[in-house]
């Protein structure tokens, strides 16, 4: 996909998987916070109770860590503009941003975020539902270096140079 012509999607992802996060992917997202120095994150995740709880998870295990958490913003699955949500999300200006949720919904709030914000994704770790290459198709590669994630099992996965790599050949990016 070249870069973004329009903030919304044609059409639904065919493969919404709603998964919630596992501790070794909510533990991995911790290290690579921790990797970038980081005290302030702010999470985003769809609405769907999986959405949530893997929000609540990744929260904690930052809590735990010492972290703080700025903000949690949820965004709807479907739904005529995510401009209000993007603009919430965009504003907390954490060290880090975190990412969770089924494929349309995220991608319907990131490519808002890229239209509309400030928001960058080398700024943006997220989690093994977002790091699916058909999820991350919804946006375009090229629009998303730089991007960084855990899978469910706790490895990564990295956007570089308009590529999916996994696992990541670097678990860190400046």
């Amino acid at each position: 996909m070249e870069a973004l012509t329009s903030p919304l999607l044609k059409r639904p992802a065919s493969h919404d998987a709603d998964l919630t996060a596992t501790d070794a992917e909510a533990e991995a997202l911790v290290r690579l916070v921790r990797r970038r120095r980081a005290q302030t994150i702010a999470i985003g995740s769809g609405r769907t109770p999986h959405a949530l709880e893997s929000a609540r998870l990744i929260e904690a295990a930052w809590e735990r860590a010492g972290g703080t958490t700025l903000a949690t913003i949820t965004w709807p699955e479907t739904g005529a503009s995510w401009l209000r949500h993007a603009s919430r999300f965009a504003a907390v200006e954490p060290d880090v941003w975190v990412m969770a949720g089924p494929a349309t919904g995220w991608a319907q709030m990131t490519r808002r975020l890229l239209w509309s914000t400030s928001w960058r994704p080398e700024r943006t770790l997220a989690t093994a539902a977002v790091g699916d290459p058909r999820t991350l198709a919804l946006v375009g590669l090229i629009n998303l270096n730089g991007l960084v994630g855990a899978t469910a099992h706790g490895t990564t996965w990295l956007v570089d140079d308009d590529t999916f790599q996994y696992p990541a050949r670097t678990q860190e990016r400046s």
